[in-house]
């Protein structure tokens, strides 16, 4: 089978989606499809074509950007040659070229498939509210032109002003999710490396970006401080110069006044992942909107061995409830996130579940399972 993958971001750039997309693409290249991801040169450094793991990559000129968005010109002449060389096209939502992708599959004959990832919020301002609204109508009008719609849950989709739309359509495949064990000689290096002896370690995995709540978890250290003096909070992901986000700069201030409980790891490779979750002894996600639908760092996290605390939101308070790894919190309330994590932290033994019992729930392997039983369904109906 030949499949095509399009969304706006993928690698070198790191977020949820573009993990989730390089997952599924690898293992699909693995089981033996054609695999081609469609996608921005967002950095003209990056090259307009190349292969990676088996995936071929093709990345459409940037004109300018909008916000985190970009504007392709030339987009729409890239994903018509490309469509009509693939069996099926998987549309990754919120995209603003969504409607042209769907249509133009439609058109060639080839099935769009979309998998809606998260509500697109951007940050306050009026403009800004306009390009919610646009991305929203494009995304709306290829959910109509769209064979299947996936959503990660059941809880995010029937909460989703979105998802609530497609419900014919609408097909729940949960996200893929990997994670190696863990390196003792790795775990050592980053105790040693960040003065974690004798300390209670806790976690945070994600970019610095508005939905992600950062603000709220630096709000809990002065009642985290009352219970546990002898913390270290540990920041994996991109942190300075995020694509269409201030969080660093803004909350400069408070993370100087807090500087010798926090320390700054950056982007980590996979193996350094893991080795970051087992330091750990609690791993928080205190998003506060719908643009968090998930929060695979939850279940990475839980596969590492390491409990989670995060907001009460649809879809990312699902792995605590499945796993109960963990305790949900109500958002943008600090007291709370510090007495869970101080909870947690004192009870983790009783949190804690086997690696096998966390892989029965979610893997890779279902996940790609699913998906190829989608798009062979939906492609055998094409060729009918």
């Amino acid at each position: 089978m030949r499949i095509l993958f399009a969304l706006t971001y993928y690698r070198p750039h790191v977020s949820g989606l573009t993990i989730y997309v390089e997952r599924l693409a690898r293992v699909m290249a693995g089981r033996g499809h054609e695999v081609t991801v469609l996608t921005s040169q967002y950095s003209k450094d990056l090259p307009a074509e190349e292969e990676r793991d088996g995936v071929r990559i093709v990345r459409v000129p940037v004109a300018w950007r909008i916000s985190k968005g970009v504007v392709m010109p030339t987009f729409p002449w890239y994903a018509w040659r490309e469509i009509r060389r693939h069996d099926v096209v998987s549309i990754h939502l919120p995209q603003f070229e969504a409607s042209i992708l769907a249509f133009l599959a439609r058109l060639a004959g080839r099935p769009p498939v979309l998998t809606y990832h998260c509500d697109l919020q951007l940050p306050p301002g009026l403009f800004n509210r306009l390009v919610d609204q646009v991305v929203f109508v494009s995304n709306y009008i290829a959910g109509l032109l769209a064979k299947s719609v996936v959503a990660y849950t059941e809880d995010y989709a029937d909460n989703s002003r979105y998802l609530r739309k497609f419900t014919r359509k609408r097909c729940v495949i949960p996200p893929p999710v990997i994670m190696p064990p863990a390196d003792a000689e790795g775990c050592q290096a980053l105790r040693d490396g960040h003065g974690l002896e004798g300390k209670k370690v806790i976690g945070f995995a994600a970019r610095f970006a508005a939905e992600k709540g950062v603000e709220y978890l630096l709000g809990a250290i002065p009642y985290i401080l009352t219970e546990i003096p002898n913390i270290k909070i540990l920041f994996a992901g991109e942190y300075q110069n995020v694509i269409g986000e201030r969080v660093y700069e803004r909350l400069k201030p408070v993370m100087d006044e807090y500087a010798e409980y926090l320390s700054f790891l950056g982007v980590l490779s996979p193996q350094k992942m893991a080795d970051f979750f087992s330091v750990c002894d609690v791993v928080v996600l205190p998003s506060v909107n719908s643009t968090e639908s998930f929060g695979l760092v939850q279940v990475e996290a839980m596969l590492c061995g390491t409990p989670v605390v995060a907001s009460n939101l649809p879809g990312v308070r699902v792995p605590t409830r499945v796993t109960g790894m963990g305790e949900t919190v109500p958002i943008r309330n600090e007291v709370a996130l510090a007495e869970a994590i101080v909870r947690v932290i004192r009870n983790r033994e009783q949190y804690v579940r086997p690696r096998e019992e966390i892989e029965r729930a979610f893997s890779l392997e279902t996940t790609q399972k699913l998906y190829e039983e989608l798009f062979e369904r939906l492609t055998a109906k094409r060729g009918e």
